[in-house]
């Protein structure tokens, strides 16, 4: 990836550096790239000096840091405890990440991330898997010292940050430095209460679709924009879904196109009826029907579960940048790739069947860069892909 250019002639451009981030009268939303930039700047992000194509255009890259534990269990501190208290009761051993190690899939480590931060009382952030990590089926959460929920770091939070990290499918091979989790940072205004958001209401979402398009489908909108399942033929394809292999080599996460497909994937052929089954404790990649343009004043995030859709989890990366779709040498659009792992019992999905949920948020002001046009975007212009690291086909 290269590294998001940080001039522009945007407003944000005209602030003084001096402004302080805890001016409440500010813009509210997602910082974009300059905004995290500047966090950087004024040590609210602290760490190691920041690597090429770390700062996506509404999101940070998180890396992980030297030493990981091997845990039995996973947990929150809670709010009465830190992060390392706990790593003191579940330990098994701990690991050096200066060199690269193979966390094995069913295990659960916990591992220290670079950046730590000193945010201020209006800036309060949320995490999430990259897509890369997804794809591969690497449960990841951030966790942060006497915290109560999973990959939510409050207002005016200072302290270290932790990465959570279950392979679920594959072995994967990690070091130190390796990204698995990016996070966006959220700020507020003096009339919102803390834990509040920019996101839109249904008929926000509607307005918004017309004036810049976010499906090229007629947009089914219902608690944020659903996405349907493709269980068809698509743009001459005749693969409408893959399904993880058990038993493979591990997969180093920090490479890229260099793995074969068949390796570590079934394909699945469609059928005369459309539908595909769903078998309890496989992994299946699959592609939504619309194809997908978020503004690039805008930001969207996946549900990860939605029960009254089925008892399955649909998507472990959940960010959607500004200008993901906007633009691509097949034309405009982007598919919204689903990462599907169904629980219990097997499911039964139909072509056309609603899947997923979007939830749009605002950004504070417009990105240096869109997603796709100044920075090596591995999946602008996607249908059904896996991730990075196998060789496209």
């Amino acid at each position: 990836m290269v590294a998001l250019p940080l001039a522009s002639d945007n407003r944000e451009e005209l602030l003084p550096l001096d402004i302080p981030e805890d001016n409440l009268s500010l813009t509210a939303g997602i910082l974009p790239a300059q905004w995290i930039k500047r966090l950087f700047d004024r040590d609210q992000i602290g760490g190691k000096p920041l690597a090429e194509g770390q700062i996506q255009p509404a999101s940070l890259d998180l890396r992980l840091g030297k030493i990981a534990y091997k845990i039995h269990a996973s947990f929150l501190p809670g709010t009465n405890s830190s992060v390392q208290k706990r790593v003191e009761q579940l330990t098994s051993y701990e690991l050096d990440l200066s060199t690269p190690q193979v966390l094995t899939r069913g295990s659960v480590y916990l591992v220290e991330i670079e950046e730590q931060l000193n945010l201020s009382n209006s800036l309060s952030a949320v995490a999430n898997p990259k897509s890369s990590t997804g794809r591969l089926d690497v449960f990841t959460r951030v966790i942060a010292d006497r915290s109560d929920a999973f990959d939510v770091i409050p207002a005016g939070y200072k302290g270290k940050l932790w990465a959570e990290v279950s392979p679920r499918t594959f072995d994967v091979m990690v070091r130190q430095g390796t990204r698995l989790s990016q996070i966006r940072f959220r700020r507020r205004t003096s009339s919102q209460h803390v834990h509040s958001t920019s996101r839109l209401d249904d008929t926000q979402l509607e307005a918004l679709h017309a004036r810049s398009r976010v499906t090229d489908e007629k947009p089914i909108i219902r608690q944020g924009l659903n996405l349907r399942v493709n269980l068809k033929r698509d743009n001459g394809s005749n693969i409408i879904a893959y399904r993880a292999k058990r038993y493979t080599n591990f997969i180093d996460m920090d490479k890229v196109g260099a793995y074969r497909v068949d390796d570590y994937w079934d394909a699945i052929e469609p059928n005369a009826a459309g539908n595909l089954l769903l078998s309890p404790g496989e992994f299946y990649i699959l592609a939504s029907k619309e194809k997908l343009h978020i503004p690039n004043d805008h930001a969207a995030e996946m549900v990860a579960i939605d029960p009254i859709m089925g008892e399955f989890r649909v998507h472990y990366a959940g960010f959607f940048d500004p200008g993901f779709g906007m633009t691509s040498s097949d034309g405009p659009g982007s598919k919204a790739v689903l990462e599907v792992r169904t629980y219990d019992i097997p499911f039964f999905l139909e072509d056309g069947q609603t899947i997923g949920r979007l939830e749009f948020e605002r950004l504070t002001d417009k990105p240096t860069a869109d997603y796709g046009a100044a920075i090596s975007s591995n999946y602008q212009g996607q249908r059904l892909k896996l991730s990075k690291h196998f060789i496209q086909r």
